[in-house]
């Protein structure tokens, strides 16, 4: 059964934006899906069980951007 996330990310503002945030956020392990919206800032990120809200965090920080 996959479990969803969905967390707010700060600060992109393209496409490349939601590109880098996507790579991060697939690294972590679990992870088999990760849809990003621009505009209002959404990621919604498959996994096949719950993930570490510290996990996320770090990979949006690696990314260049923050949780709202």
């Amino acid at each position: 059964m996959s479990t969803i996330t969905t967390v707010t990310v700060t600060g992109m503002t393209c496409d490349h934006c939601a590109a880098s945030v996507r790579e991060e956020v697939s690294e972590i392990a679990g992870v088999t899906g990760v849809e990003v919206d621009v505009e209002s800032g959404r990621v919604d990120i498959t996994s096949a069980a719950e993930l570490d809200p510290a996990q996320i965090a770090a990979a949006v920080t690696e990314a260049g951007y923050a949780l709202a």
